[in-house]
């Protein structure tokens, strides 16, 4: 039975070769796919963590993914939560998702005070914004896009110039003059998420319960640095899980077809042979020949494969 497979594979090359590609592809595709997935989340995690931040302040009804919230509310809460004892920062950010050749997260911040919060800007080349119209990108961005400084940049149908490229790690990778990104997408004088540095760290829950009791943020979604990396983790991004699960159940599903389908062909192909093995005793478990048992009265000529047997 292993020299009719081998003879099988080496008799049909093509469809042998057919066959083991479209089973390396597929696993292939599994792992590029959980990997990209993985790896983009990985990547989020890391930049956020990047910030500094001690408390993100998100308006209520605010998800983990927090650059798909727009620009819901005043930006005049950062005073509110400025005013807290034991708040020494508050950056305001309006976060915009915008698709040109894939998904992105726009950042429009007022440099001040995001600086305040995330540390200076590690600049490669170039400097801050010096007008509405200037735009600062990462090291990543720049390399893998081959701009440099005064390169037009492109963004929610309006032309920037890029003025700084800076280095990466700081949320996104994308930074625009806040008041330009309000101003684009209809949102004057709102944010999407406020980052909070404190005075010491370890008081962040208490300032959050603190920030809380202002009148009017009682149902705003407070989470620490802590307790937001904790949460990036696919088990606790909605849907991500079962994305995965679907992606290794239709590969699954494929390869299977693909190998039912090879060796299906192969036992049509190979009918008559199997049949005079079975013949001959050919036992399925084992793969070797076993006689026949003689029954009474029946002749056993001389032609006969058993007769050697």
């Amino acid at each position: 039975m292993n020299k009719m497979i081998l003879a099988n594979l080496v008799h049909r090359p093509v469809r042998s070769l057919i066959s083991i590609f479209a089973i390396a592809i597929e696993v292939t595709l599994i792992l590029l796919i959980v990997g990209l997935s993985l790896g983009m989340l990985n990547d989020a995690r890391g930049r956020q963590a990047g910030i500094g931040f001690d408390l993100m302040v998100q308006p209520p009804g605010s998800t983990m993914f927090s650059g798909l919230s727009g620009a819901p509310v005043s930006i005049k809460v950062a005073d509110k939560v400025h005013a807290v004892p034991g708040v020494i920062a508050v950056a305001p950010v309006v976060m915009q998702v915008a698709s040109t050749t894939n998904l992105e997260v726009l950042y429009g911040i007022n440099i001040a005070s995001f600086e305040s919060v995330a540390g200076a800007f590690k600049y490669i080349a170039g400097g801050p914004f010096t007008g509405p119209d200037d735009a600062i990108v990462d090291d990543y961005f720049a390399d893998s896009k081959h701009v440099k400084i005064g390169d037009p940049l492109e963004a929610l149908n309006h032309k920037f110039r890029i003025v700084g490229i800076v280095e990466h790690g700081k949320g996104g990778r994308k930074f625009f003059p806040i008041g330009t990104i309000q101003e684009l997408i209809g949102a004057e004088g709102k944010a999407s998420i406020f980052y909070v540095k404190l005075q010491d760290p370890k008081a962040a829950d208490a300032t959050a319960d603190r920030i809380r009791q202002i009148p009017g943020m009682s149902d705003y979604v407070i989470r620490s640095l802590n307790e937001y990396l904790s949460q990036m983790t696919p088990a606790h991004l909605p849907g991500f899980t079962i994305f995965l699960n679907v992606v290794i159940g239709v590969a699954m599903v494929i390869g299977f077809i693909v190998i039912f389908q090879s060796m299906y062909t192969a036992v049509i192909e190979r009918t008559r042979e199997i049949g005079i093995l079975k013949s001959l005793g050919h036992h399925r478990r084992r793969g070797d020949l076993v006689p026949r048992p003689h029954r009474p009265g029946a002749q056993v000529s001389d032609a006969s494969p058993l007769r050697d047997l």
